[in-house]
Protein backbone atom coordinates (compact mmCIF):
# COMPACT_ATOMS: atom_id res chain seq x y z
CA UNK A 1 0.00 0.00 0.00
CA UNK A 2 1.22 3.06 -0.89
CA UNK A 3 1.56 6.35 1.48
CA UNK A 4 -1.07 8.64 -0.92
CA UNK A 5 -2.71 5.43 0.30
CA UNK A 6 -1.86 5.96 3.96
CA UNK A 7 -2.30 9.60 4.17
CA UNK A 8 -5.66 9.24 2.15
CA UNK A 9 -7.34 7.23 4.63
CA UNK A 10 -5.97 9.34 7.51
CA UNK A 11 -6.86 12.41 6.45
CA UNK A 12 -10.50 11.24 5.65
CA UNK A 13 -10.74 9.42 8.52
CA UNK A 14 -12.34 6.43 6.19
CA UNK A 15 -13.80 3.37 8.44
CA UNK A 16 -13.35 1.28 5.45
CA UNK A 17 -11.27 -1.69 4.96
CA UNK A 18 -10.90 -4.09 2.03
CA UNK A 19 -9.76 -7.59 2.39
CA UNK A 20 -8.85 -10.42 -0.42
CA UNK A 21 -10.10 -13.86 0.07
CA UNK A 22 -8.08 -16.18 -1.02
CA UNK A 23 -7.20 -19.81 -1.59
CA UNK A 24 -7.24 -23.12 -3.47
CA UNK A 25 -10.39 -23.96 -4.38
CA UNK A 26 -13.03 -26.29 -1.82
CA UNK A 27 -11.03 -24.38 1.13
CA UNK A 28 -13.98 -22.92 2.03
CA UNK A 29 -13.49 -19.10 1.50
CA UNK A 30 -17.62 -18.83 0.56
CA UNK A 31 -18.74 -21.14 3.13
CA UNK A 32 -16.76 -18.81 5.50
CA UNK A 33 -18.21 -15.53 3.97
CA UNK A 34 -21.91 -17.07 4.39
CA UNK A 35 -21.40 -17.55 8.09
CA UNK A 36 -19.67 -14.48 9.19
CA UNK A 37 -22.36 -12.80 7.64
CA UNK A 38 -25.44 -15.06 9.49
CA UNK A 39 -26.22 -16.45 6.13
CA UNK A 40 -27.00 -19.95 5.09
CA UNK A 41 -24.83 -22.31 4.32
CA UNK A 42 -26.67 -25.56 3.79
CA UNK A 43 -26.08 -25.12 -0.13
CA UNK A 44 -22.75 -23.99 -1.55
CA UNK A 45 -21.26 -24.05 -5.08
CA UNK A 46 -17.72 -23.22 -6.07
CA UNK A 47 -17.27 -19.95 -6.77
CA UNK A 48 -16.61 -19.15 -10.76
CA UNK A 49 -16.27 -15.50 -10.60
CA UNK A 50 -16.03 -13.46 -7.24
CA UNK A 51 -18.47 -12.81 -4.32
CA UNK A 52 -18.34 -9.37 -2.72
CA UNK A 53 -19.52 -9.16 0.72
CA UNK A 54 -19.78 -5.93 3.54
CA UNK A 55 -19.88 -6.51 7.23
CA UNK A 56 -19.63 -4.03 10.01
CA UNK A 57 -16.89 -4.97 12.84
CA UNK A 58 -15.83 -2.69 15.62
CA UNK A 59 -17.07 0.35 13.89
CA UNK A 60 -15.12 -0.46 10.58
CA UNK A 61 -17.04 -1.30 7.22
CA UNK A 62 -15.28 -4.40 5.65
CA UNK A 63 -15.69 -5.12 2.14
CA UNK A 64 -14.53 -8.79 1.75
CA UNK A 65 -13.34 -9.74 -1.95
CA UNK A 66 -14.03 -14.08 -2.39
CA UNK A 67 -12.14 -14.97 -5.05
CA UNK A 68 -12.29 -18.49 -6.60
CA UNK A 69 -9.80 -20.76 -6.26
CA UNK A 70 -10.03 -23.18 -9.33
CA UNK A 71 -6.51 -23.37 -11.05
CA UNK A 72 -8.16 -21.42 -14.12
CA UNK A 73 -9.13 -18.99 -12.10
CA UNK A 74 -6.01 -18.32 -9.52
CA UNK A 75 -3.96 -16.29 -12.72
CA UNK A 76 -6.79 -13.94 -12.29
CA UNK A 77 -5.89 -13.60 -8.48
CA UNK A 78 -3.68 -10.53 -9.37
CA UNK A 79 -6.63 -8.82 -10.86
CA UNK A 80 -8.14 -8.00 -7.09
CA UNK A 81 -4.97 -6.47 -5.30
CA UNK A 82 -5.54 -3.17 -5.84
CA UNK A 83 -5.87 -1.25 -2.56
CA UNK A 84 -6.36 -4.32 -0.53
CA UNK A 85 -4.94 -3.45 3.10
CA UNK A 86 -5.47 -7.20 4.04
CA UNK A 87 -5.41 -10.76 2.69
CA UNK A 88 -7.31 -13.59 4.53
CA UNK A 89 -5.99 -16.75 3.13
CA UNK A 90 -8.20 -19.96 3.80
CA UNK A 91 -6.51 -23.40 3.32
CA UNK A 92 -8.79 -26.89 3.86
CA UNK A 93 -6.74 -28.02 7.50
CA UNK A 94 -7.79 -31.82 6.14
CA UNK A 95 -6.84 -31.69 2.58
CA UNK A 96 -4.47 -34.21 1.02
CA UNK A 97 -0.49 -33.88 0.93
CA UNK A 98 0.22 -32.73 -2.88
CA UNK A 99 -2.55 -30.13 -2.02
CA UNK A 100 -0.75 -28.63 0.99
CA UNK A 101 2.10 -28.64 -1.25
CA UNK A 102 0.11 -26.82 -3.96
CA UNK A 103 -1.36 -24.14 -0.92
CA UNK A 104 2.31 -23.57 0.03
CA UNK A 105 3.29 -22.90 -3.54
CA UNK A 106 0.67 -20.26 -4.39
CA UNK A 107 1.22 -18.54 -0.95
CA UNK A 108 4.51 -18.03 -1.48
CA UNK A 109 3.88 -16.91 -4.81
CA UNK A 110 1.56 -14.22 -3.16
CA UNK A 111 3.42 -13.00 -0.85
CA UNK A 112 5.79 -11.95 -3.31
CA UNK A 113 3.29 -9.34 -5.20
CA UNK A 114 4.27 -5.99 -4.93
CA UNK A 115 0.69 -4.17 -4.51
CA UNK A 116 -0.35 -6.40 -1.56
CA UNK A 117 3.31 -6.33 -0.07
CA UNK A 118 2.76 -5.04 3.34
CA UNK A 119 -0.74 -6.41 3.56
CA UNK A 120 -2.03 -7.94 7.21
CA UNK A 121 -2.27 -11.46 6.23
CA UNK A 122 -4.73 -14.26 8.50
CA UNK A 123 -4.43 -17.63 7.53
CA UNK A 124 -7.49 -19.23 8.61
CA UNK A 125 -6.77 -23.02 8.88
CA UNK A 126 -10.25 -24.37 8.18
CA UNK A 127 -12.24 -27.67 8.66
CA UNK A 128 -10.92 -27.72 12.25
CA UNK A 129 -13.99 -29.91 13.23
CA UNK A 130 -12.85 -33.09 10.93
CA UNK A 131 -10.47 -35.86 12.67
CA UNK A 132 -8.41 -36.28 9.60
CA UNK A 133 -7.38 -32.13 10.12
CA UNK A 134 -3.75 -30.95 10.50
CA UNK A 135 -3.65 -28.27 13.98
CA UNK A 136 -2.79 -25.04 12.81
CA UNK A 137 0.86 -25.22 14.76
CA UNK A 138 1.53 -28.25 11.80
CA UNK A 139 0.17 -26.06 9.44
CA UNK A 140 2.25 -22.66 10.40
CA UNK A 141 5.24 -24.80 10.03
CA UNK A 142 4.71 -26.45 6.53
CA UNK A 143 3.98 -23.44 5.52
CA UNK A 144 7.03 -22.11 6.86
CA UNK A 145 5.02 -19.17 8.37
CA UNK A 146 7.34 -17.77 10.29
CA UNK A 147 9.97 -17.06 7.87
CA UNK A 148 7.36 -14.45 6.53
CA UNK A 149 8.92 -11.16 7.09
CA UNK A 150 6.82 -9.01 4.36
CA UNK A 151 4.02 -8.44 6.14
CA UNK A 152 2.08 -9.16 9.83
CA UNK A 153 0.72 -12.52 10.05
CA UNK A 154 -1.15 -14.33 12.16
CA UNK A 155 -2.98 -18.44 12.23
CA UNK A 156 -6.30 -18.98 13.18
CA UNK A 157 -7.78 -22.49 13.28
CA UNK A 158 -11.51 -22.38 12.31
CA UNK A 159 -14.19 -24.13 11.14
CA UNK A 160 -16.61 -22.30 8.32
CA UNK A 161 -19.18 -25.35 9.34
CA UNK A 162 -19.53 -24.35 12.97
CA UNK A 163 -18.74 -20.81 13.16
CA UNK A 164 -15.69 -21.66 15.62
CA UNK A 165 -13.33 -18.25 15.81
CA UNK A 166 -13.98 -16.99 12.80
CA UNK A 167 -14.86 -13.38 14.39
CA UNK A 168 -11.84 -13.83 16.37
CA UNK A 169 -9.53 -13.95 13.19
CA UNK A 170 -11.92 -10.89 11.53
CA UNK A 171 -11.11 -8.93 14.80
CA UNK A 172 -7.43 -10.06 14.39
CA UNK A 173 -7.58 -8.84 10.51
CA UNK A 174 -9.31 -5.08 11.14
CA UNK A 175 -7.34 -4.93 14.16
CA UNK A 176 -4.25 -5.17 12.71
CA UNK A 177 -4.95 -3.57 9.76
CA UNK A 178 -6.02 -0.30 11.88
CA UNK A 179 -3.19 0.40 14.05
CA UNK A 180 -0.87 0.35 10.57
CA UNK A 181 -3.89 2.42 8.44
CA UNK A 182 -5.58 4.68 10.83
CA UNK A 183 -2.83 6.57 12.67
CA UNK A 184 -5.50 9.09 14.42
CA UNK A 185 -8.24 6.49 15.94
Amino acid sequence: MGLLTILKKNKLKEKEIRLLMLGLDNAGKTTILKKINGEDISTISPTLGFNIKTMELDGYKLNIWDVGGQKSIRSYWRNYFEQTDGLIWVIDSADRKDRFELCKKELQSLLKEERIAGASLLIFANKQDLPSALSKEQIQEFLELDSIESCHWNIQSCSAYTGENLVKGMKWITNDIRSRIFLLD
